[in-house]
């Protein structure tokens, strides 16, 4: 049948996991939407159906058992959607069976992988047979990179309009987050290095800002490495821990987009600390000091509580500037938790997006395919803002 014929609009893979009820919660609760077909995926019915009466989903919400060990399970389920968002990760373990169910029977996918060397992987494997079978494959959807693909592409957006050219400059500085960290994501970091350990070559993508490029690599990047006196704020600044995923998708984007910010982009990414000695001090604490990946990492299901979700925010700032001196400042702000209250969000509008989307097949990025599009969902639904500040 063909896509539009298909049962379901969007279905959540990986519904009983941490992340994956809140997207299912989200899902199940409309938030201004109607008519949406959506079903929840897992391993076992038994717990599907315990989660569906714990989220408040309605008694009549599908229900479809598959597994990542099941290729034909994953077949059926693909198969039977417009689009599939999974949560079930990490993606270098579980997640290659999910996308080649999706590729091969053209449906749309959306990930929250941060997992690159993977992602290259499947970028090598599978990006032909997506732009043949139609299939968009979108990876990253959440707080790890949408933010900052589509708050450079906001900005890029307003250079254009206001200095007729784009930015060659973009710095991207975190001004405040709020919010904890899950056992999945834990997991994910050890996957990855236990796959860099077991295969070292592979250490070469991790590293290369262009990792996600294949037969691209632009000007040299900014260390962003070592903590640092930010002369564009006049705070010091320390690195930032996701800027080894972010920094490769929006050179992705800018990529696959035929590189309308130019082939000679310079991105980096760092966290504000303040001011003075203060900011100087919190700067090199937190250079030295792992907020993953030690033994008090939380284990796979555990995450955020409500209130924290509930209470949680992040502020990011975009500085682009011009070598004649101008320069443009755009914010991104979202509420809730940042990794889980606000990602399951994005995943969420980023599947329904998908469905509505008329972009070609293959694997690209959140930017790349959906663009603004997603960026006034997110706007509408998700309560992230997008907006010039100068």
């Amino acid at each position: 049948m063909s896509k539009a014929e298909r049962p379901f609009d969007v279905i959540v893979f990986g519904a009983t996991g941490y992340t994956g009820r809140l997207v299912a919660e989200y899902l199940a609760h409309g938030h201004g939407r109607t008519g949406l077909k959506w079903a929840m995926a897992g391993r076992s019915a038994a717990k599907l159906a315990e989660v569906r009466d714990l989220i408040g989903a309605p008694a009549d919400t599908a229900l479809i058992v598959a597994d990542s060990s099941d290729p034909a399970s994953l077949a059926a389920m693909a198969g039977s959607a417009r689009a599939v968002v999974t949560t079930v990760g990490p993606y270098q373990l579980y997640g290659e069976p999910v996308l080649a169910a999706c590729v091969a029977a053209g449906t749309d996918y959306a990930d929250l992988c941060g997992e690159p060397v993977w992602m290259r992987q499947m970028i090598d494997k599978y990006d032909t047979q997506a732009k043949q079978t139609g299939a968009r494959i979108a990876f990253s959807a959440g707080f790890d990179s949408i933010p900052f693909d589509l708050g450079v592409l906001m900005l890029q957006k307003a250079a254009v309009k206001r200095f007729g050219q784009p930015v060659p400059r973009v710095k991207c500085r975190v001004r405040e987050t709020k919010g904890g960290v899950s056992g999945g994501t834990a997991a994910s970091l050890k996957a990855s290095l236990a796959a860099i350990a077991a295969e070292p070559a592979l250490g070469a993508i991790m590293v290369n800002p262009f990792g996600l490029t294949p037969g691209f690599t632009g000007p040299a990047q900014p260390p962003a490495d070592k903590p640092m006196l930010d002369e564009a704020t006049g705070s010091w600044a320390t690195p930032f821990v996701m800027a080894i995923i972010n920094t490769k998708n929006v050179h992705r984007t800018n990529f696959l987009l035929g590189h309308p910010w130019g082939t000679d982009l310079v991105y980096d990414e760092m966290v504000l600390t303040g001011p003075g000695e203060q900011g100087k001090a919190v700067a090199n604490y937190l250079a030295v000091t792992p907020m993953i990946g030690t033994p008090n990492d939380p284990l796979p299901g555990e995450g955020p509580t409500p209130e924290q979700r509930a209470n949680g925010l992040y502020d990011v700032l975009f500085i682009g500037e011009l070598p004649d001196g101008r320069s443009l400042r755009l914010g991104v702000k979202g509420r809730y938790d940042p990794g889980y209250g606000s990602t399951s969000r994005m995943i969420a509008e980023t599947g329904i997006a998908l469905t509505q989307s008329d972009a070609p097949g293959g694997i690209g990025t959140p930017g790349a395919i959906l663009g603004e599009a997603l960026v006034k969902r997110l706007e509408e639904y998700a309560e992230i803002t997008f907006a010039v500040e100068d």
